[in-house]
């Protein structure tokens, strides 16, 4: 069975001159609707490469890349930009929120591109500040929130256009330890409500809420691995 992402044999090189950098040597693998994927390796092993690959910000140099029964391949740029924006929610380490916005304004600006009218954009943007447990902050700037209160309204700016795919790039990265099980709280939760998440870390103890681990050295697959107990009530706050 194949899944909502469906990887063949996907490599990916950069040049600098004439040199080949090879980075990704041929990466198969499927995940499936509503999988809780973590995504971890060394610096250097391909994770990083692989994350813009699967969130449609790059393209492989071989191999195909099916996103949902599509061939992402080789789409021309245009093509890409619309399937991220429908189909892949973004969670980044530093936030990458405008500090002239409000919570709510920042969360609705992925609708901007999509031509909904400013009205339909808030009140999407509060439904899904409501799932983050922060509507009681739309209207402050990201300069008036906490670290914590700030990756919030980035997983649901994520959110609001209900994409297929969660993808997190190391969302604790900048978050003490209690703030950082607080994020990893809710997006088991968002895992919960059916969205498939992928989480991009270098942590073990934030890998231990995915279910299944996948872990990349010098550009392949080392082990891909279900965690048989997703430790989500267990790691301690």
């Amino acid at each position: 069975m194949q899944g909502i992402i469906h990887l063949e044999d996907i490599r990916k090189s950069y040049y600098l001159g004439k040199n080949e950098l090879q980075v990704l040597k041929g990466i198969s693998l499927d995940i499936f609707k509503n999988e809780y994927v973590a995504l971890m390796g060394p610096s250097g092993s391909g994770k990083s490469t692989l994350m813009n690959l699967l969130g449609c910000l790059d393209t492989p140099s071989g191999g195909r890349y099916i996103l949902n029964g599509k061939d992402v391949s080789r789409m021309p740029d245009n093509d890409l930009a619309e399937v991220r924006n429908k189909e892949i929610g973004f969670v980044f380490q530093q936030f990458n929120l405008l500090p002239r916005l409000t919570a709510a304004e920042n969360v609705a600006l992925p609708l901007v591109y999509s031509g909904v009218s400013k009205k339909e954009r808030i009140e999407r943007a509060m439904e899904v500040l409501t799932r983050v447990k922060l509507d009681d902050r739309s209207h402050h700037k990201p300069n008036e929130l906490s670290g914590g209160q700030a990756q919030r309204v980035a997983i649901a700016r994520a959110l609001i256009n209900n994409p297929s795919i969660i993808l997190a790039d190391e969302p604790t990265g900048n978050l003490d330890t209690k703030t950082s099980y607080e994020i990893m709280e809710i997006l088991g939760t968002i895992h919960a409500e059916g969205n498939t998440v992928i989480l991009v870390t270098h942590e073990e103890d934030i890998s231990l809420y995915a279910h299944r681990v996948i872990r990349l050295r010098d550009g392949v697959v080392e082990t891909d691995k279900l965690n048989s107990n997703p430790a989500i009530a267990n790691i301690p706050v």
